[in-house]
């Protein structure tokens, strides 16, 4: 008896639900960009390697062309389209307004989720390896040298680089940490 090959699952995205059968290979990135229209999670490398289609998932930052849409389900899916409060845009998302943390656009959105998650990581005082001294509790100054190595997962091809490192600390200083209170503190860190 051959097993089934797809599934009805539900995903929670940016506050609603929405139910759709789906082949147990479609990753995380096909399901939100060709299934449910929410094309601003972009396909880069397809691979996991440059980040523009980074999302979080219960609050951590993940590559979503490398999560399968069936091992997300019940989880809290956050996609560029949902970190903005209505009309009033997300910290992180004034402060590439506002320092030009982007050029052509396209790795934006995986970089301003990150840039959320990274924040929070950071304010949970979890260690980078560009982190001089893990054995201090708490977090750590946020330099140039941390949030690049931090936010090295998400690549550019416009190399805006400085700019969006200025972005990063930017948002930081206003004090932004988490999205929607998800606390990476009441998780353990990523192996």
């Amino acid at each position: 008896m051959a097993l089934p090959t797809s599934s009805v699952i539900t995903l929670h995205i940016n506050g609603e639900q929405h139910t759709l059968p789906v082949d147990h290979r479609t990753t995380l990135l096909d399901a939100l960009r060709e299934r449910l229209d929410l094309t601003g999670t972009k396909k880069g490398c397809d691979q996991g390697q440059c980040g523009a289609c980074t999302v979080l998932v219960d609050g951590r930052r993940t590559v979503a062309c490398l999560q399968l849409a069936v091992a997300a389900e019940g989880r809290e899916i956050t996609t560029i389209e949902g970190v903005a409060d209505g009309e009033r845009l997300h910290p992180v998302q004034q402060a590439f307004l506002d320092l030009d943390g982007y050029q052509c656009g396209y790795c934006t959105p995986g970089q301003i989720c990150s840039a959320i998650g990274m924040l929070a990581e950071h304010a949970a005082g979890w260690p980078s390896a560009a982190t001089a001294d893990v054995r201090l509790a708490g977090p750590r100054p946020l330099t140039a040298d941390e949030i690049r190595e931090r936010m090295s997962g998400n690549l550019c091809r416009c190399a805006a680089y400085t700019s969006i490192v200025e972005a990063v600390a930017s948002a930081a200083e206003s004090g932004t940490t988490a999205l929607g209170g998800t606390r990476p503190e009441d998780k353990e860190p990523a192996a």
